[in-house]
């Protein structure tokens, strides 16, 4: 993978500390990095359980049976079968419509 020089600003006591074990700077920052990237990706869903989005909490207050059957009640298609296309996988051209041979 192609490689960018950036700039950053360390403070000297942790590049002290960082020389003293490592030998390569670069290396152990990306690696970090990576890391500290996938910690928070996997951390996501947390934090947004912990901090919903208004619409979502008044969702989750409301409670999942009941949700589900305001939605019964209101009698309203989430999906209008008459709209959009047929599709099929065909193997080597991907998806297409259904009724293309």
């Amino acid at each position: 993978m192609p490689a960018a020089r950036i700039t950053i600003t360390l403070p000297e006591s942790l590049l002290e500390r960082l020389d003293r074990t490592e030998t390569n700077r670069s290396r152990f920052i990306a690696e970090a990095v990576e890391r500290e990237l996938e910690r928070r990706r996997r951390e996501a869903p947390r934090r947004s359980l912990e901090a919903p989005h208004a619409e979502t909490s008044e969702t989750s207050e409301l409670g999942l049976e009941a949700y589900r059957d305001a939605l019964d009640a209101a009698d309203v298609p989430l999906v209008d079968r008459a709209e959009g296309v047929a599709v099929a996988w065909r193997h080597g051209f991907g998806w297409r419509e259904a009724n293309d041979a």
